[in-house]
């Protein structure tokens, strides 16, 4: 249980490590942007959103089983893969590598939600906005990349 919990909370507390470290780079205000980009206060607002929902989500999936070897794989590389894209986005700013590593994350996720909804619907449906959202700063990326 107590492994369950850890996973659970991983999200948010590596999502604030990352923030913390990226804090001294971010220049998204410099940025040439796409059109519909949102404003920066937007981004630590969806992704504590998103990754309280992760939490939530594996939490869900994994409340009745002892352990679920696949999920925990796919749901720890997903994480760790979308922890490292805004270092390499922002203090690398290599963002056509950052492109790169986003398409990486959505085939990731995508089959993260297919784990996840093998044990539990509802923890797979619950990724969506996830998934979505990783959609939308898919064209933020490219589009950044293109501009700058």
């Amino acid at each position: 249980m107590i492994k369950k919990i850890i996973y659970s909370l991983l999200p948010v507390v590596g999502g604030a490590i990352v923030g913390l470290i990226i804090s001294g780079y971010m220049n998204y205000g410099d940025m040439v942007k796409p059109p519909l980009s949102p404003p920066s206060i937007a981004f630590p607002i969806v992704w504590t959103i998103l990754y309280i929902l992760m939490g939530i989500s594996y939490f869900i999936a994994t409340k009745d089983k002892e352990d679920d070897k696949e999920l925990n794989q796919i749901y720890l590389l997903q994480l760790f893969v979308n922890l490292l894209w805004p270092i390499i986005f922002f203090v690398l700013e290599m963002y056509f590598t950052a492109f790169l590593w986003i398409i990486l994350l959505i085939i990731l996720v995508v089959a993260m939600i297919k784990e996840l909804l093998k044990n539990n619907k509802i923890s797979g449906y619950i990724q969506l906005p996830y998934l979505i959202w990783l959609l939308f700063a898919t064209y933020l990326n490219i589009g950044i990349f293109l501009l700058n």
